[in-house]
Order: C-alpha cells, then sequence, then structure tokens
C-alpha cells in the first residue's frame, strides 16, 4: 500500500516541510515587509498547506505501516505516543512565548500594542482560568493555531488507518464528506473566551487525511495526472489566475478588470474554514513542483538542500522554536523601528537559528546511535566470552 520501501526515505518531504518551517517563520517575524519573499502574498495557498499535508503523509507513512504489521493497537500506541509529544512542546511553547510577552511588554513603552496583537490580553486579566484554558487547548496567542491542528488530527490518525483497512480510498471519501458537512452546517471548535479555532479541524482534516490517501498509495494511481501535460498547463494557468487576484488585494486599482460575477463566485476565500480555492492552488502548486523536482533529483543530496533537509526532519522542535523566536524578532524590529536591511538580517539570524539547533539534534542522534551500538557490541563480547 506504500509509495515507499520499508527503510526508504523521501528527502522531498523532508526538504518542502523544511521549507515550509523556514516560510512560516519567517511570515511571522516579517509579517507586512518579508512576506513578498515567501508565497504568502503570491496566491491562496501558504506553507501551512504544506506542512499539513506533508504532517499527514509522513504520519500514514510511519505509523500506517507499524499499525498494519503489528496490529491496531500497537499502533494506536504510537500515534498517541506521538500525540502526546506535540501536545506538551505546544505547552512548553505557549509557556515560553507568555514569558517572552511579558517581558517585552514589561520593557516597551507600548505593551498594550504587544498585548492587544499577541490575542493574550485576557490572560493578562485573569492567568488562573486562562492557563486552564490552555491546557485544554481553547486558549493560546496569535500564532500558536497549528500545534493544537495537528495534535487533534493526529489523535484521529488511528480512525483513519482503521478505516483503509476497509477499503483504501474509503478515508478520503469520509473526509470529502466531513469537508462538505463543516461547510453546509458551519461545524467549528470554540476558542476561550469567545472565540473559534484560526484552523478548523472539521476543514483542515480534508488536506491532512488527503496526504495520508497519498501516503497509502493514492500517489501511485495520481501519477498518470501528475505526468500529463495538459494537467501541468492546467495548474500553471490557475497559479497566475491566483496570482493576478491575490495582486488586486495590494493594488486596489486592479480590482476593476475582476468582474464582479467572479469576485462573487470567489469571495470570501476562508483560511479558517480551508476554502476549496486554498485546496486547489495547494494541488496546482504540487502539480508544478513536482515536475521540476522529481523523485531521485540529485540536487537533494547538495549542501544547499542540507539545511532545508534536516530541519524538515526534526520539524516538531524547529517549528515550536521558529514561533518562540519569531515572536522574540518582531518585537525587537517594532522597537527599533528598522528598515529593510534589518528585516533582512534578523529573518536571515533566525534561518542559521533553527539550522543549528537541527544540526545539534542531528548530532546528538548520531551520538546516541553510536553509544547504543557500543552498548550492543560489548554486550555480545560478553555473552561471547561467558
Amino acid at each position: 500500500m506504500f509509495v515507499l520501501a520499508k527503510g526508504q526515505r523521501e528527502l522531498r518531504l523532508d526538504l518542502f516541510r523544511g521549507l515550509a518551517l523556514w516560510l512560516i517563520y519567517i511570515d511571522h517575524v516579517s509579517p507586512d515587509l518579508l512576506t513578498w519573499a515567501t508565497i504568502r502574498n503570491y496566491g491562496f495557498s501558504d506553507a501551512a498547506e504544506v506542512f499539513i499535508f506533508i504532517s499527514g503523509f509522513t504520519a500514514a507513512l510511519v505509523y500506517g505501516r507499524a499499525t498494519f504489521e503489528a496490529g491496531f493497537v500497537i499502533g494506536t500506541a504510537r500515534v498517541l505516543r506521538r500525540v502526546w509529544q506535540i501536545y506538551t512542546a505546544h505547552l512548553l511553547l505557549f509557556l515560553v512565548l507568555m514569558a517572552e510577552i511579558a517581558f517585552v511588554t514589561s520593557v516597551s513603552e507600548k505593551p498594550a500594542f504587544y498585548i492587544q496583537e499577541m490575542e493574550v490580553g485576557e490572560f493578562f486579566r485573569q492567568p488562573g482560568s486562562e492557563i486552564i484554558q490552555a491546557l485544554f487547548l481553547r486558549f493560546r496567542p496569535l500564532n500558536m493555531d497549528v500545534l493544537p491542528l495537528y495534535v487533534v488530527l493526529m489523535a484521529f490518525l488511528p480512525l483513519v488507518l482503521l478505516v483503509a483497512r476497509l477499503h483504501r480510498d474509503l478515508p478520503l471519501a469520509c473526509s470529502v464528506a466531513l469537508y462538505i458537512l463543516t461547510l453546509r452546517y458551519d461545524l467549528h471548535l470554540s476558542t476561550y473566551p469567545d472565540g473559534f479555532w484560526s484552523f478548523n479541524p472539521y476543514a483542515w482534516q480534508l488536506l491532512f487525511v488527503f496526504g495520508a490517501w497519498c501516503a497509502l498509495g493514492g500517489r501511485k494511481r495520481l501519477s498518470p495526472l501528475l505526468e500529463s501535460r495538459a494537467v501541468f498547463w492546467l495548474a500553471v494557468a490557475y497559479l497566475c489566475a491566483a496570482f493576478f487576484v491575490t495582486m488586486t488585494w495590494y493594488f486596489p486599482p486592479l480590482e476593476a478588470l475582476i468582474p464582479s460575477w467572479l469576485a462573487r463566485l470567489i469571495y470570501p476565500i476562508n483560511k479558517t474554514d480551508f476554502d476549496v480555492l486554498r485546496f486547489a492552488h495547494f494541488l496546482a502548486l504540487a502539480v508544478v513542483v513536482l515536475r521540476f523536482v522529481p523523485a531521485g533529483w540529485a540536487e537533494l543530496r547538495s549542501a544547499w538542500a542540507r539545511p532545508l533537509i534536516l530541519c524538515g526532519q526534526y520539524s516538531l522542535q524547529i517549528f515550536a522554536l521558529g514561533v518562540a523566536l519569531s515572536f522574540a524578532g518582531y518585537a525587537l524590529l517594532m522597537e527599533i523601528d528598522a528598515g529593510v536591511v534589518l528585516h533582512v538580517l534578523v529573518g536571515a539570524a533566525g534561518i542559521l537559528m533553527l539550522y543549528s539547533v537541527a544540526l545539534v539534534f542531528s548530532w546528538y542522534k548520531w551520538a546516541m546511535s553510536g553509544r547504543e551500538r557500543a552498548k550492543t557490541n560489548t554486550s555480545e563480547l560478553i555473552t561471547q566470552s561467558a
């Protein structure tokens, strides 16, 4: 069922996940300036779609094989262990980010700006109840919406895999049905005190399950479409159309070129409920990118790709660090009223820190595996001597 043989690693997943992490950091640290260097301002989708799709793909690839080979109970136990890791990482990130906000507001001349910007006014008024709500994923500062979504989606992965045992396409069919019901009946999860999840799990599950479906063999069956020249040029045309529409958001005179009937048809392009136009944009982007980055692409082994791949391999740690660094960098840029050069320097410094931490994790993994090998060899020698 799987697109990769056991023990084989798809470096493109790590490459694009690492790229998504870098883009998310840049979008957060400089939301008004450096975002012009990311995909956010040039189409309907952004790095969030890339991250969620690859998360679904890799989750099914890793835990699906464990579930089908070792059994549903063991596979579910492994998934829940990962869910716990993501949840605890979210709580740790929450504490770090709140500490950052508290420090910045204590030294800044405009503390109210940061409290309002990060949506933490309720926390500073009544921290006790807010912390309890944070434990239930119902309260979180700005830019801390992805990990709660990831927790919920991963928690339902065993159900997706169980349904896949019945029929390979059934999980995707159920996911599409739930997506349609979400749009029809406005299904959502609430936040504290009176809001909604910025990433509606009922809607965003479609992208996660689609990624899982691809890992369970769906991508192989999509190969004829991905390799079709007609589909490729259709994707290019859609990306160009999306690019023009997004340009009208920043250059209002261009709005006159969009017919009123078309504007009524496409707006609003809702990120919270994962608008179908965002999904189509992600698919078009994937079709074009995969044409230029095929499997076994030689550049995946090059030096320039290594930082991205390494960050992608430690995605949870790098994502959490990126969110923490992005607020620190954002506050610094706001306090000194920085220009373009300083924005670029802060962005580059943050990416360098992300890569450095990924290097440390990689070294630690290598060091620990060496110790385990040494223990195994020692045990074998003792056994042979006895």
